[in-house]
């Protein structure tokens, strides 16, 4: 569910028209609906009522502050991979005890940044990682409370390049080594076990191989604390999908999900810690753009837009679907006819869909593309020094833009020529 409705003909975000922010703000730019954010949070809350939680978002699905401060202030927890992530939390005003540091390449300068600013734990990725830690820890006087990222092999059934659980991802510690890397931990100054920590994926659309993952967590908190571990917080990881074609049947819902956490872990009493960022921030928001020409090609249309693949990168990375809708509503037995989407971009890549199909569309019309809320803005670059796309927050029937749209000096004034030349 999101809150993206036509209202008199009109597509809005909640009680605002997409068309009087284009005429406002301008386009490309991405839209973020505050109702649909606060729903999605609240509907793991509830999923995980059962049990001590934290709904940790993963940042790198959308880093923008203000949507941060707003799930922040909802009680989210964060999901933070770096440095940036970290100082966008903080500034935020999410506290430290609410942040758990993941990621596979954690810097000594990132780790005494999160230290001395306050951190819930670290989600250790390698053995090498677990020492450098440790003499950061020392080198500081501290106690590093840590869990860590097994690797069970288990194949998430998502895309190869966002499925991260399986034996030859690049992410965690294999599943046989565990009992040895958690001794290791164990006699490390300057650490402290506090959990363990899983996961296998992005876009999870079926709740099997979250089963078999969170069995085999389930089968090692039991050994682990037998070899004398004390393991109070389980992160589960995040992953679950959302449904990018509204044809297509919906994934599971949190509280399946929840519910089959409870199946696997319930027993074990730990607190349960999960990083969803796709699922909240996803279908909360959208990328607005304007039409800048149709194009006759041979044996096609091209719908040229002033949106690219430099603004939203998904369709060219993943071939990822989103879909592609007029803001102006068809009126019904309205004639549609195939068109290839495409950026202004000088790659082939740009294309966002091939063959949709669409009403007659004019130069300067407006279309949205949908389920742009997570791994958008975040991902989006100047390629072709093109500006990065600005940022937009609706509550109820008022929004103010987050992020601005930098002029060219702005961006130009970011080189340096060196006086030599």
């Amino acid at each position: 569910m999101d809150h993206f409705n036509y209202v008199d003909g009109w597509l809005h975000a909640e009680e605002v028209s997409l068309s009087r922010i284009a005429a406002e703000v301008g386009t490309p730019v991405y839209v973020y609906s505050t109702a649909t954010l606060t729903r999605h949070f609240r509907l793991f809350q509830q999923a995980l009522n059962w049990t001590d939680h934290l709904v940790c978002f993963a940042v790198k699905a959308n880093s923008n502050i203000a949507v941060l401060k707003l799930l922040g202030d909802l009680g989210a927890g964060m999901d933070i991979v770096s440095a940036g992530e970290y100082a966008r939390a903080r500034a935020a005003g999410v506290p430290g005890e609410r942040i758990v540091f993941s990621g596979v390449g954690k810097t000594e300068t990132e780790m005494r940044m999160a230290l001395e600013g306050g951190i819930r734990q670290f989600n250790v990725e390698s053995e090498p990682e677990l020492e450098v830690l440790s003499r950061v820890a020392v080198s500081m006087g501290v106690e590093v409370p840590i869990a860590v990222r097994v690797n069970p092999d288990v194949d998430a059934r998502t895309h190869e390049k966002i499925a991260t659980g399986k034996s030859e991802n690049k992410f965690g510690i294999p599943i046989a080594r565990a009992r040895e890397v958690y001794a290791n931990a164990a006699r490390l100054p300057g650490i402290k076990v506090v959990g363990l920590d899983m996961h296998i994926g992005s876009q999870l659309t079926d709740l099997e191989p979250y089963r078999q993952a969170y069995a085999k967590m389930a089968d090692l908190t039991r050994a682990l604390r037998a070899d004398g571990h004390q393991i109070t917080r389980l992160d589960m990881g995040g992953g679950l999908g959302i449904p990018y074609r509204r044809d297509n049947n919906a994934p599971p819902l949190p509280i399946e999900y929840g519910q089959v956490i409870r199946d696997a872990v319930g027993d074990l009493g730990c607190e349960i810690e999960i990083e969803p960022g796709r699922n909240i921030a996803g279908n909360a928001g959208i990328l607005l753009s304007s039409v800048i020409y149709l194009k006759e090609g041979e044996g096609r249309d091209f719908l040229i837009l002033d949106a690219a693949m430099n603004d939203l990168i998904r369709p060219a990375m993943y071939s990822a679907h989103h879909d592609i809708v007029p803001v102006r509503e068809a009126a019904p037995g309205t004639d549609v006819a195939p068109y290839d989407v495409v950026g202004p971009v000088c790659e082939t890549g740009d294309t966002f869909q091939k063959g949709t199909q669409l009403p007659t569309l004019a130069p300067a019309d407006l279309v949205a593309l949908r389920s742009a809320g997570a791994y958008g803005a975040v991902m989006a670059s100047e390629y072709n020094s093109r500006p990065l796309v600005p940022e937009v927050l609706v509550n109820g029937d008022q929004f103010a833009v987050i992020r601005a749209r930098p002029t060219l000096e702005e961006m130009l004034g970011r080189d340096t020529i060196p006086e030599w030349l």
